[in-house]
């Protein structure tokens, strides 16, 4: 798992923000739920869930802007 997460964590800013655009972004929710139980974060296992379900409509944008400004989501 943690492997996974180093992947997200090194790939190229251009990859990250195409996986920020809508119905793709579901890819950071997935990164944010395996980093979580990775590394015991029951918080991140959580805001993971619900950037799928309720937040899907936003979420998208929210993780375009931080990428754009600090190079990775900021809620990860």
């Amino acid at each position: 798992m943690k492997g996974f997460v180093k992947w997200f964590d090194d790939a190229p800013l251009w990859l990250k923000i195409v996986l920020a655009l809508p119905v793709v972004d579901i890819a950071w929710a997935i990164y944010r739920i395996v980093k979580g139980a990775a590394y015991g974060k029951v918080w991140l296992i959580i805001v993971g869930i619900l950037w799928i379900i309720p937040f899907f409509e936003i979420a998208w944008l929210v993780d375009i802007i931080c990428i754009a400004i600090c190079k990775e989501p900021k809620l990860a």
